[in-house]
């Protein structure tokens, strides 16, 4: 099981959009089996990072972060989806 967190500023509209298009993107590769996708505001990724195998941000990430970090404005203007989708299939060994 892979364990996704995307992360915005708030929390809510951005990380909706970019999980929503990540969730696609990984259905369409039939690579969303098995695979667990969490929202959350970027000032909470430190503390919920140990518990995700990745993260996903449309904003900065903490350097204090040690998971990989995918950049998540791919998946809000559609400008590279492809390759930042592959990247996380890469990431996760999926």
């Amino acid at each position: 099981m892979a364990k996704i967190l995307v992360a915005c500023g708030a929390g809510i509209a951005t990380s909706t959009m970019a999980s929503n298009k990540l969730k696609e993107g990984l259905k369409e590769r039939g690579k969303l089996q098995g695979v667990t996708i969490d929202q959350c505001k970027v000032a909470e990724v430190a503390s919920k990072a140990q518990g995700y195998d990745l993260i996903v941000s449309t904003t900065q990430v903490p350097s204090r972060v040690e998971k990989p970090v995918v950049n998540g404005i791919p998946f809000l203007t559609g400008v590279g989806l492809d390759d930042a989708i592959e990247e996380v299939i890469e990431k996760l060994d999926l």
